[in-house]
């Protein structure tokens, strides 16, 4: 039995909720289930909302230990996840009041909530680090808070916004599954930044050096804290030698042949997504025992025909009688377009081009108000290439009239040919404000470029990943059980690259804080980068690995599209904070040399004229 209701998608869904569990379930000899749209979406929703909060209950006791590991300190630990707390109550505030304004998807709550906690966490660790260096220098509280707000407060602020403006590309896809996301994302990146700028320094003003109290280090066995000691950042960085100072310096010896190693294995474990294969979620995106999955892949095994996903042809200006022949002929044509498996209209059901059932009284609804209606019934999956490639077909074939085609799998192809569209426009939004930024926080105009260059080779291995792991189903023993398509969602990697471009512009505007730092010390660019790396090595590790705790526990998710966004992202970050910045960045800057805080007299004097730094 087809059953169709009428509303948006929250009124679908609430009629879902309302009328399966009165109808499914045992009836005398019958046993009913249900599956469909509305009930895929129902239970969607209600799945992620558990995940939501077993991910939670997953990485808060793992975040508090590498906090204690980093601070050696409970209260200096317990600051960023307080912040990060802080940080979840507001998203749930924020997106509940955007619900009220707008459509917001449902997986909007678990991506934007892991998003907004990794990020809080991000900038609270890298303003509590600096606040505890400018207090080792022997700083006062309020000296030393107002020190760490002017230079990792501002980097911060930078940092916020580089996110905020990759997310705010997904607005200009017209697509409300891809916008809520930005409306979300981009409302918890400043609700985040506000918590590390507003909230933090006033506790740490409070607290001043009781931010070292409950010292845990022995625990841990841990040798004297690192950022310990008097003089600037750079003296400390020079003289302790450490591993992140040690790396530079020896990427920097080999610089050609290091960049060479690592920018060929990220294009290879990039390789596989040039084997992708776009398709749309259906209800496989729910673990294989849920009922309405189930249910679909019932009917998907014991019925051969596809009438829940028949296409709607339309010709709006082709009725009555007389058209009746016009409308059998391209009937009888459209059902021999390969991919068809029938054609229903008002004069019978066509197959192979030819009729093969005579219309009954229901068919009359085929053909009303001015308009002729040619149910499709596809012998191709919906979504995917198949289907969409059929749309493409039905619509190039020549009609009686102007022709309108809709369903399912129309679905897919117009969201593929809107998405190739305003690609291009994502893309200018996303690289032209990252370097503005940059450039005004640098001075410099090929470090800007250097950073979008490397960040879009960072998500090589994330994008392979997409296709090696989900597509195509290897490594679920390592990732989890979900059942494999042979698709990846088309909105995924526009997602997914947003998301994480972020992501990596989070860290790569740390490093250039203090690499630019030093250099306006030492005016020496090799030994500026390895101070920076130095400087900033241990701390965007940590952050990287916290990021990465959170997304790795979002990853648990029983649906596919939140387990795809936590490995995607969880790769994305870590590789991110090694390879990308402990390698490729150092080489390139060596490589680059001086030339990389070149920039034209005229925007050197614009750069000095705005200000933007954070010295």
């Amino acid at each position: 039995m087809l059953l169709r209701l009428g509303g948006d998608e929250d009124r679908v869904r609430a009629t879902a909720k309302e009328l399966v569990p009165r109808f499914t379930g045992r009836h005398g000899p019958l046993r009913l289930s249900a599956t469909g749209e509305a009930q895929i979406s129902a239970e969607v929703q209600e799945q992620s909302e558990r995940d939501l909060f077993r991910a939670e209950a997953y990485a808060a006791p793992v975040i508090l230990l590498i906090l204690l590991f980093v601070f050696g300190s409970a209260v200096a630990a317990g600051l960023p996840l307080l912040i990060g707390v802080f940080s979840i109550l507001g998203t749930f505030v924020v997106l509940q009041i955007l619900s009220r304004l707008t459509s917001v998807s449902v997986f909007a709550v678990n991506i934007t909530t892991a998003l907004g906690l990794g990020l809080a966490i991000d900038y609270s660790l890298f303003i509590v680090t600096r606040f505890r260096e400018e207090m080792a220098r022997g700083l006062g509280t309020a000296e030393a808070v107002a020190q760490s707000v002017r230079t990792a407060g501002r980097t911060v602020l930078f940092s916020a916004l580089t996110v905020a403006l990759s997310l705010s590309a997904l607005l200009v896809f017209p697509l409300y599954f891809l916008r809520s996301f930005a409306y979300a994302g981009v409302a918890v990146v400043t609700l985040a930044a506000v918590a590390a700028l507003v909230v933090l320094p006033a506790a740490l003003g409070l607290l001043g050096p009781r931010v070292d109290a409950l010292d845990v280090r022995r625990l841990f066995r841990r040798r004297p804290k690192p950022d310990a000691g008097q003089g600037t950042g750079t003296e400390r960085a020079t003289g302790n030698g450490g591993f992140w100072h040690r790396l530079a310096t020896a990427v920097m010896r080999r610089p050609v042949l290091c960049a060479t190693g690592v920018i060929t294995l990220l294009v290879v474990l990039g390789l596989p997504f040039t084997r992708v294969s776009f398709g749309l979620i259906d209800d496989r995106v729910l673990p294989g025992d849920a009922p309405a999955h189930r249910t679909a892949q019932f009917v998907r095994e014991e019925f051969a025909s596809r009438e829940n996903a028949a296409l709607s042809v339309v010709l709006p200006t082709v009725s009555g009688s007389g058209d009746r022949p016009r409308v059998a002929a391209y009937a009888a044509r459209l059902s021999a377009v390969p991919g068809v498996a029938r054609v229903d209209t008002v004069t019978g059901s066509y197959a192979a081009g030819r009729q093969v059932m005579d219309a009954s009284p229901a068919s009359a609804s085929f053909a009303a108000g001015g308009a002729s209606w040619l149910s499709v019934v596809p012998s191709v999956e919906p979504y995917s290439s198949a289907g969409a490639e059929l749309v493409q077909r039905l619509r190039a074939d020549s009609a009686p009239g102007a022709v309108l085609v809709g369903g399912d799998a129309a679905v897919l192809a117009d969201t593929r040919d809107t998405l190739a569209d305003r690609l291009p426009e994502a893309a200018l939004i996303i690289g032209g404000t990252t370097v503005v930024l940059l450039f005004l926080f640098t001075g410099s105009v090929l470090i800007p470029v250097k950073a979008v260059l490397l960040n879009l080779l960072s998500l090589t291995a994330t994008f392979g990943a997409m296709v090696y792991v989900f597509q195509e189903g290897h490594l679920r023993a390592v990732v989890g059980d979900f059942t494999v398509t042979g698709l990846v969602d088309i909105t995924m990697p526009v997602l997914m690259f947003c998301v994480a471009f972020g992501l990596s512009m989070d860290y790569e505007v740390f490093l250039l804080s203090r690499i630019k730092e030093a250099y306006a010390e030492t005016r020496d660019n090799t030994l500026a980068v390895a101070t920076g790396l130095e400087l900033t090595g241990r701390l965007v590790s940590a952050a990287a690995a916290l990021v990465a705790v959170v997304m790795i526990a979002l990853a648990t998710s029983g649906i596919t599209f939140l387990k795809l966004l936590g490995v995607g992202l969880a790769l994305a970050v870590l590789l991110d904070a090694t390879l990308v910045r402990g390698v490729l960045v150092p080489a390139v800057m060596r490589l680059a040399g001086r030339a990389n805080w070149w920039a034209p007299p005229a925007l050197r004097r614009l750069h000095a004229r705005l200000g933007l730094t954070d010295e």
